[in-house]
């Protein structure tokens, strides 16, 4: 009596064994009915060698409805029981129940692709029973949208005995598209040919959707951040680029720097100081931080608003999976406030211009009241001088003269009074951090005219990012211009052929230093030291009251702010100064107000 298909179905799992334990050999076991009228149990057995998916030893027919032969050679089988005994095997009832109980949709087909047998996860998956689909080209699951050249490579592929894998869409039998990803590999008999074809898929549908959205928020996300005006980037740790925008890469070729993120870090260290440590790794970050980029080809200053976020990402390694690990990284973005600055550097001028002329008319008067209480002290310290001779001769002659002195004296002392009341007062400012590339530049800026008309060059050589120190706009201004104006009269009075000025800045260690350098006749060594004493001036035959007061008050600015200045004295053609002044972080600053 022929074997029913639905007993002996459980023995075609033993195919799928193919791909999981091909080039081993392995003996199973299987427990069948007989069907006898006996009703009693055999038991079977077989031994897979060197290539165990031949399905032939089992019987099977493509044309038939059973697919098996009605016999299996069951003596055959019967003398290898001792030997699967004596290799302490699995028995071949594990094998099949793995097969059946695959959570992957197995099916083995002939080499046409006809369906010979399925698991029960290749029904979850179609919703095809096995009498149902049993007999049937595989093709009769796929759709019309998957293109012919997929199944052309798919064709191509196993045809030439190697494995493929790949997406297909394909159809359940209600019609609902799916898609799956799928296995084939071909199953060789002894004489290496293809007998059959065994098939593996997954409905990946679901993963494919979640995979697509979030491709799709990433292409969102990156569009919005390449659309932004703004450029940003992303930055581990270490400092290493993990993203960027176009803006970004934009800054790369107008700044001339590999890349501008370590350029403005740097920066920003150097201007925050030890409110860096603060924030840095703070969700909060920092904003809006200004940094100036002096000297950019031909666009000149450049002005940079940096703003800059922590944020964790738990990492994906591994290692991770348990310990739930994080890395840290800083968004920062970086906003070209150029136009914007300059829009208010022109109107800042504007305002510059009149309050430099007003500070400029306050300081003619106190230097020329101070200038005249300086020619009257002298002559009443004489007269002072005089009474007290008088006073130790006890000279009774000349009382009339002594007391017309004492006279002239106490009406010299109420002039000075009252000369000393009508000195105005230069208002104080408050203190701030002050960036000197910024200060020098607008000094430049308020005596362009005067360069034009005097046919002065000037050499401006700023460091490109310089940090900020401690100290009065006002009175730095007044400094820088008191010292460019001097060196712009002493060519003009030496009649220099050549009339240039250089400017330089730089940082040594915890100084930002200046040097104002002309080319004008210069100071004689014996009087550099002099020239910072009040009411001295190496302007000879000028006429009327001459104060000598630029240098004493450039030198007293310098004090005000902790600073040195000196007159190089190595210095070629003309006169070099130096200025120097410590550097202050933010930190300290706003401890210090």
């Amino acid at each position: 009596m022929p074997f029913r298909v639905d007993r002996l179905n459980s023995s075609l799992k033993l195919a799928d064994k193919a791909l999981f334990s091909a080039h081993a050999a392995i003996a199973c076991q299987l427990k069948l009915n007989s069907w006898s009228k006996l009703n009693n149990w055999r038991r079977i057995c077989m031994v897979l060698f060197q290539k165990p998916h031949h399905l032939e030893s089992f019987g099977m027919s493509k044309t038939t409805p059973d697919y098996l032969q009605s016999q299996l050679a069951i003596d055959k089988l019967d003398s290898n029981l001792v030997m699967m005994r004596s290799t302490g095997t699995l028995p071949f009832s594990l094998f099949v129940t793995a097969v059946e109980q695959a959570p992957v949709a197995i099916s083995i087909t002939d080499k046409k692709a006809n369906i010979l047998y399925i698991n029960d996860a290749f029904t979850d998956v179609t919703g095809y029973q096995a009498a149902e689909i049993l007999g049937k080209n595989e093709s009769s699951l796929s759709d019309k949208s998957t293109p012919r050249q997929v199944y052309y490579d798919l064709w191509h592929t196993i045809s030439r005995k190697q494995v493929w894998h790949g997406q297909l869409v394909n159809r359940r039998k209600l019609g609902q598209r799916y898609l799956a990803d799928l296995t084939i590999a071909p199953m060789l008999d002894e004489n290496g040919a293809i007998s059959h074809y065994i098939g593996m898929h997954r409905d990946v549908t679901q993963a494919h959707q979640a995979e697509q959205l979030v491709n799709n928020q990433k292409q969102l996300i990156e569009s919005v951040i390449n659309a932004s005006p703004v450029a940003m980037v992303v930055l581990d740790r270490e400092h290493h680029i993990i993203l960027d925008n176009q803006m970004y890469k934009m800054l790369i070729s107008e700044l001339g720097h590999a890349e501008p993120a370590l350029f403005f870090i740097d920066a920003l260290q150097q201007d925050m100081g030890d409110l860096w440590a603060t924030v840095d790794g703070q969700p909060r970050g920092f904003a809006n931080r200004e940094v100036r980029v002096e000297g950019i080809g031909q666009r000149g200053t450049r002005w940079f608003a940096c703003s800059g976020n922590w944020f964790s990402e738990n990492d994906a390694c591994a290692d991770s999976f348990f310990a739930n690990q994080s890395k840290e990284f800083l968004l920062l973005t970086v906003n070209d406030i150029t136009l914007q600055r300059r829009q208010q550097e022109n109107l800042h001028l504007q305002t510059l211009r009149t309050l430099l002329a007003e500070e400029e008319h306050l300081r003619s008067i106190r230097e020329t009241l101070l200038g005249a209480m300086h020619q009257i002290r002298q002559p009443l310290n004489q007269i002072h001088a005089a009474i007290q001779i008088m006073t130790q001769r006890n000279d009774s002659q000349n009382q009339a003269l002594k007391d017309l002195l004492n006279q002239v004296q106490l009406m010299g002392e109420d002039t000075l009074a009252t000369l000393q009341r009508c000195v105005p007062e230069i208002p104080e400012t408050a203190v701030m951090p002050v960036n000197l590339n910024q200060l020098l530049h607008e000094v430049m800026l308020l005596n362009s005219q005067k360069f034009l008309a005097n046919g002065i060059v000037v050499d401006w050589l700023p460091n490109p990012v310089l940090p900020s120190i401690l100290g009065s706009e006002n009175k730095l201004r007044m400094l820088f211009k008191q010292l460019i104006d001097n060196a712009l009269n002493a060519m003009n009075r030496a009649g220099s052929h050549e009339r240039m000025i250089k400017i330089i800045t730089a940082v040594d260690r915890e100084w930002v230093l200046v040097t104002i350098s002309d080319s004008g006749p210069g100071i004689p060594a014996s009087q550099r030291n002099k020239v910072f004493e009040p009411f001295f001036t190496t302007q000879q035959n000028v006429g009327g009251v001459q104060a000598g007061m630029g240098l004493v008050m450039v030198r007293e600015i310098v004090n005000q702010h902790q600073g040195m200045i000196e007159i190089d004295p190595d210095y070629g053609t003309g006169c070099s100064f130096n200025i120097s002044f410590p550097i202050t972080s933010c930190k300290t600053s706003k401890t210090d107000e």
